[in-house]
């Protein structure tokens, strides 16, 4: 066992909800009469956490801006937008079959704890992690404070680690901690953008995750 702690992003890495994310923060803006992110610019900013994410796309608003926005655009992506946002295939049997052999599997991801615990549930793997960190409750993706949370609560080193995501965010944050980094080509950033990061490998398919750790 190489690494005995798999560290995962969550959207756009186990679970498929890029396009839901998209179209979510579009509508909102609309809504808002903001003007209109493009799709790049959003899949830009997915993994990290809300606020700064927002600042990015739309400059700085007001508190009052702010606030309206996160309600609009989590009222879309809880319950207006219908866009599929299942897990990717494979990847329950996947995490399953790790689980089974003895890996602790944890979470890292730029979702706040409410939007975690919800898909979880509807999910319904939430057993499958020992613990996760969430954007709301310590720095956003790139710093890597979510990663030495979770090194100084399980008890293992950076060596002893991997992390797994889509985007060039988890792999700086990997990066910024130390520890090694697994991409996946079918999240928010393309393969060659992740190959900057001298990932282990850029997987196209979850189910041969267990061949790297």
């Amino acid at each position: 066992m190489k690494y005995p702690l798999i560290i995962f992003d969550w959207d756009g890495t186990l679970m498929d909800s890029v396009g839901r994310i998209v179209s979510s923060m579009q509508r909102a803006a609309a809504l808002l009469s903001l003007p209109a992110p493009t799709v790049e610019s959003v899949r830009e900013i997915i993994g990290i956490s809300l606020e700064p994410a927002i600042e990015q796309l739309f400059g700085r608003l007001s508190s009052e801006q702010f606030d309206a926005f996160m309600h609009v655009y989590r009222q879309q992506y809880v319950h207006d937008d219908i866009t599929p946002s299942p897990l990717f295939e494979g990847a329950q049997a996947m995490l399953e079959g790790l689980r089974a052999r003895g890996y602790t599997l944890a979470v890292a991801t730029g979702k706040a704890r409410h939007g975690l615990e919800r898909v979880w549930q509807e999910a319904n793997i939430h057993e499958l992690f020992h613990l996760s960190r969430c954007a709301d409750e310590t720095a956003s993706k790139p710093d890597p404070r979510m990663l030495n949370e979770i090194l100084t609560e399980t008890g293992f080193s950076a060596h002893q680690a991997v992390m797994v995501g889509d985007s060039v965010h988890d792999m700086r944050m990997a990066e910024n901690a130390g520890i090694a980094r697994i991409g996946v080509s079918f999240g928010a950033h393309d393969a060659q953008r992740l190959l900057q990061h001298q990932p282990l490998t850029i997987l196209d398919d979850l189910a041969t995750l267990p061949s790297y750790v």
